[in-house]
């Protein structure tokens, strides 16, 4: 099962058209291919699929969200947290 975890926008590069986001201290690439052009602004909180940005959520709500997710994540050992992070870049087209 994929989970679209609240990731925070730290950089944008217009150029390639891409940002970097930070998901729980993990940093990845996301295209912007599918979002309106200068929609999403550094300090924006996304939700990724297949490694794109696939909307902007409100700052409140993935916040709760990412406390929600924490909670899980402290039941969890390391490696399986590292594994679950890791596993939201492998997603399948059509996952939830």
């Amino acid at each position: 099962m994929c989970l679209s975890i609240p990731s925070k926008v730290v950089s944008i590069d217009t150029e390639n058209n891409i940002a970097t986001v930070d998901t729980m201290g993990v940093q990845r690439n996301a295209g912007l291919d599918l979002m309106e052009e200068g929609s999403v602004q550094i300090g924006d909180y996304v939700l990724l699929h297949i490694g794109f940005i696939m909307n902007k959520i409100d700052e409140e709500d993935a916040l709760e969200s990412l406390r929600v997710y924490k909670e899980i994540l402290d039941v969890m050992d390391e490696q399986e947290r590292l594994a679950a992070i890791a596993e939201s870049d492998n997603c399948p087209n059509g996952g939830a």
